[in-house]
């Protein structure tokens, strides 16, 4: 890896400063990061940083070895093609764009129908805000080994990675740890209030609630066995759990669980379509 990396983040909201606060100090010097940000606000914070900014995209572009766009989907397409003039041959391109095919990204940025194909997909989540991200990444034909392996060390920088083979697979990873974490928080807002149903202060609930979580999905994640397993061992013939599963299983909520993922697939591929138009 190169060292004194030099990186463009076009758009400077949270998953950027997600992403700047793992970076800076380890991989780059603040004064190697670049970002562009209509806000005048924005800016101004990463001014404070020590990085350079712009309010559009402009010439010191040309000398940053990645660009990283964290722009919302419906500003895309223009913004990328406002970056595309400053555009090297070295220039490894990383979206974090929700809804925005790689293939998409790669005409925008390309001219006389030759597309420019050194781009990595990626799809973070939330937890990426505390370092403890879940990101799917899928790469372009013209993504050589070494700029995959530039592409991943920057995301670890946020959590774990996944490379997957396409935007369809994107599509999956989407559905799954994308919007994931909004299915986790569902469930702990249920378990926290049925805590207080049974007589618990929101307080107890609240910690009860958290702590089982994590400690269930720390257990799922070290041990050998699969969730299946270790349900199984949790359960015992008669008792309290199996109570509980019996309802869930009566009321359909794994068959539930799997529709809500595959409506959130289908819905990533809709927006592609829109918004790659």
């Amino acid at each position: 890896m190169e060292k004194g990396l030099s990186l463009a983040l076009i758009g400077g909201g949270n998953m950027a400063n997600a992403l700047a606060s793992g970076l800076i100090g380890r991989r780059c010097a603040a004064a190697d990061v670049h970002v562009i940000d209509p806000g005048d606000d924005t800016r101004a914070r990463w001014e404070a940083l020590g990085t350079t900014t712009a309010p559009a995209p402009d010439a010191r572009l040309s000398g940053c070895r990645v660009w990283f766009f964290a722009v919302k989907p419906q500003v895309m397409a223009q913004v990328v093609r406002q970056c595309r003039p400053w555009l090297r041959p070295d220039t490894l391109v990383i979206s974090i764009a929700a809804g925005i095919p790689g293939s998409a990204i790669a005409g925008w940025l390309g001219a006389d129908g030759a597309p420019y194909t050194r781009v990595v997909r990626c799809m973070p989540n939330t937890p990426a805000l505390i370092a403890c991200g879940m990101t799917g990444m899928a790469a372009l034909s013209g993504v050589d080994a070494q700029d995959r392996a530039l592409a991943e060390e920057l995301l670890r920088a946020v959590g774990d990675v996944l490379w997957v083979a396409d935007d369809a697979a994107i599509d999956a990873v989407t559905a799954v740890s994308g919007s994931g974490p909004a299915y986790v928080f569902l469930f702990l807002e249920a378990l926290m209030a049925a805590g207080v149903d049974q007589g618990l202060s929101p307080e107890q609930a609240r910690q009860l609630a958290l702590a089982t979580f994590h400690g269930a999905t720390q257990l799922a994640t070290l041990s050998p066995d699969s969730p299946a397993v270790l349900r199984e061992r949790v359960t015992s013939k008669g008792g309290t759990t199996a109570a509980a599963l019996a309802v869930f299983q009566q009321r359909g909520q794994t068959d539930i669980l799997r529709e809500a993922v595959a409506a959130a697939a289908r819905r990533a591929g809709e927006l592609a379509r829109e918004f790659s138009d």
